[in-house]
């Protein structure tokens, strides 16, 4: 079935479009750092039984892998305490944009359309931007989260293809779950550490089990799965579906409006994206197969 891997990186679209309200919802009374710790805490629980026979390579990937998918779910996490959720939906979708942009960086030749995606992009995150609710470090941390993810998306697409799905994306939510702990500590303290189970209501552990098993877990392992049969330039195109279906989710459970303006930006920012990925845009050899020949850290 040709189409089955491109449906399986849809499917995970639509859940990390339902991710946008719920997280919304957590940071109401835990940080960026502490939801993304804990969601892989429990994700980590659900990959206990495939963590037996992981190699050393797939450690190794997981752990640089993991690392790039950490910083950019905390840095989108902090971003949604001061902004929108459909907002930072829309602003995390330029992740689709920078995996071409950044194939040009390690030496892929991206045409003319490509750099006039990026001014669309550019125009539309302005007229998101023109409504008022835009905040400065939070809009900047979420344009980070997208960086970081791009990368993230060509690296998955270079090294899924070595490794069994279900240890590659075991050896990912462990190692997440890992360094969380570490930086959890640090950032809140230990004090805070230990009093977390005192304000964590029934409606956040219900977010945070559904972001660990659904929404971590499960979607690791399909994007390890996919990504083996689909380009990080063709799942790139499938993952600009995302801000969409925030927007969706957030009108139905947190009833988020966004003005005219902002709504012709977004449809402006999506039309970048999906713009980046036509053929003529797509870098010569493709970005996963230049990333390639950059193999990550020993």
């Amino acid at each position: 079935m040709p189409y089955r891997y491109p449906l399986i990186l849809l499917l995970v679209t639509v859940v990390w479009g339902m991710t946008f309200p719920v997280l919304k919802v957590a940071t109401g009374v835990l940080s960026g750092v502490e939801i993304t710790t804990l969601r892989f805490c429990i994700a980590a629980l659900c990959m206990l039984p495939f963590v037996r026979g992981i190699s050393l390579a797939a450690w190794r990937d997981g752990f640089w892998l993991g690392a790039l998918a950490l910083f950019s779910m905390a840095a989108q996490a902090y971003g949604l305490q001061f902004i929108a959720s459909n907002r930072s939906a829309f602003l995390t979708s330029l992740n689709v944009l920078m995996v071409p942009l950044l194939g040009l960086l390690l030496g892929a030749r991206p045409s003319l359309l490509i750099f006039v995606a990026a001014a669309l992009a550019c125009l539309g995150i302005g007229m998101m931007s023109y409504d008022g609710e835009a905040h400065l470090l939070a809009d900047a941390a979420t344009l980070l989260a997208a960086l970081a993810y791009a990368v993230y998306t060509m690296g998955m697409s270079a090294r899924a293809p070595l490794h069994k799905a279900v240890h590659l994306a075991s050896a990912q939510v462990w190692c997440m779950a890992a360094m969380g702990l570490m930086w959890m500590l640090l950032d809140s303290g230990p004090v805070r550490v230990l009093s977390l189970s005192e304000v964590i209501n029934l409606e956040v552990l219900l977010g945070l089990l559904f972001l660990g098993a659904l929404a971590s877990a499960a979607t690791f392992f399909l994007q390890a799965l996919a990504q083996t049969h689909v380009s990080a330039e063709q799942a790139a195109i499938i993952y600009a579906m995302e801000p969409v279906f925030a927007a969706l989710f957030g009108w139905i459970y947190l009833a988020e409006l966004m003005t005219p303006v902002a709504q012709v930006g977004a449809v402006v920012v999506v039309v970048a994206v999906v713009l980046s990925q036509r053929p003529s845009a797509v870098p010569a050899g493709g970005t996963a197969e230049t990333l390639n020949a950059y193999p990550p850290p020993k």
